[in-house]
């Protein structure tokens, strides 16, 4: 008789994460820091530590001693089609891996996982499977026309066609949060410093069909981040900003991966050219923000790349200012609930999170939350709007924009 075939396979599954899954100790220390697993009311299968042990237990299934004797047991579909939801209910913020007493790479572990899963035909989770067809129709997930990139700029912003500096606005900023895209222009307009941008050769950064386990649908991702970088290269660019974390986290670390090549160009966040500037003396502040303000460290900006000190140095130069933090801040902050494809996915769990987060700065006596990234501005806003608090919820650029007179609308 036929041995039967493994219910799942390693595909996309590295030797050092299969041994990362038996080194796990189920401490559980991730399951306390946990932001989706907290927010659903503790359901047990989103608990890192139970993602892993399942993952561990198919796998023994499907691989181990019993099974190479007797051949591989049957793992229900049902069964694995409850994990999918479980591995999607995750935003890889990547707080278990900070948390983690084994030292696992979480973020990394969850896509791999994810990208199995829809190898094997079981994910993506609902409507994800269409982002990736979207932005190989569209080259952005909004269905928005690519001539229209362009169509927000205000007549007073002047955009070179050649510069040194090249600003990728992003798709969220540029169709959907335009005051975002307002207040980066203006600004780095008022500080004398010349850029270019793309305009309707700029495509999605590809960081969702990454983030969500579809990396080889089409070679979305990898398209899109090639042609992204050939579009930088031609337009003479030596640095390039951005304003979304994620953008920036897609340009910064998964775009050299696809590509296997180092970029020719530096990537760098707004907030950390602000910061230097700011230690150059090269900014003039006009009016004083006389408000309390807070920030949450977006996790595509801070856990994932490791920049927490620049946003701070900026909003705390400010005049007027009055910093404090979070009791959660920096590695070991709650995630807003936007990442991980489950602002999409799973949107009441994404406002859930962020209700939660909102009330992490509503104990500081904020007047503003502020972020670095409008994924998150957007999710804190709508988790605000939810719990009906009296806290403004503005990204950095914008109050930097406030603070040298300009307008963001």
């Amino acid at each position: 008789m036929a041995k039967r075939t493994p219910s799942i396979d390693t595909k996309n599954v590295t030797a050092v994460q299969l041994m990362e899954l038996d080194s796990c100790v189920r401490c559980g220390e991730c399951v306390k820091w946990c932001p989706t697993y907290a927010a659903s009311g503790e359901k047990p299968g989103l608990a890192p530590r139970d993602k892993i042990l399942r993952w561990r237990q198919y796998m023994n299934k499907s691989y181990g001693f019993k099974a190479k004797i007797f051949g591989p047991e049957e793992i229900p579909q049902s069964e694995l089609e409850q994990f999918k939801d479980d591995v999607y209910g995750c935003t890889t913020c990547g707080v278990c891996a900070t948390v983690c007493e084994a030292g696992i790479n979480t973020v990394e572990l969850w896509e791999a996982l994810r990208t199995n899963l829809v190898k094997k035909g079981i994910g993506p989770y609902g409507k994800l499977g269409t982002i990736p067809k979207l932005i190989k129709q569209y080259h952005n997930a909004y269905m928005l026309d690519q001539k229209d990139r362009l169509a927000w700029v205000p007549t007073d912003v002047k955009i070179a066609d050649k510069a040194d500096i090249l600003y990728f606005t992003g798709c969220t900023a540029g169709y959907k949060q335009l005051s975002l895209a307002f207040a980066t222009s203006r600004v780095l307009n008022k500080l004398g410093i010349k850029f270019s941008m793309l305009g309707e050769e700029e495509w999605c950064c590809g960081s969702n069909p990454i983030r969500t386990g579809q990396i080889d649908y089409e070679d979305v991702a990898r398209e899109a981040a090639r042609h992204n970088v050939e579009a930088i290269q031609k337009k003479g660019a030596k640095k390039v900003l951005f304003a979304c974390a994620g953008c920036f986290r897609a340009a910064k670390v998964d775009w050299p991966r696809l590509l296997g090549k180092e970029l020719p160009f530096e990537v760098i966040h707004i907030t950390q050219f602000l910061a230097d500037l700011i230690k150059e003396d090269k900014i003039k502040w006009e009016k004083p923000i006389n408000k309390t303000v807070t920030y949450h460290d977006p996790c595509h900006l801070g856990r994932h790349v490791g920049v927490f000190n620049a946003p701070r140095f900026v909003l705390s130069h400010i005049p007027g200012v009055k910093f404090v933090e979070m009791e959660r801040s920096k590695e070991f902050q709650r995630c807003c609930g936007a990442g991980g494809g489950v602002k999409a996915g799973m949107p009441d769990l994404a406002v859930a999170i962020g209700e939660a987060r909102v009330k992490d700065a509503l104990e500081t006596d904020a007047d503003i939350l502020s972020s670095a990234c409008p994924f998150c501005k957007r999710n804190l806003s709508d988790g605000r709007d939810s719990l009906k608090a009296d806290i403004v919820v503005e990204d950095v650029i914008e109050l930097v924009a406030e603070a040298l007179g300009l307008s963001t609308t």
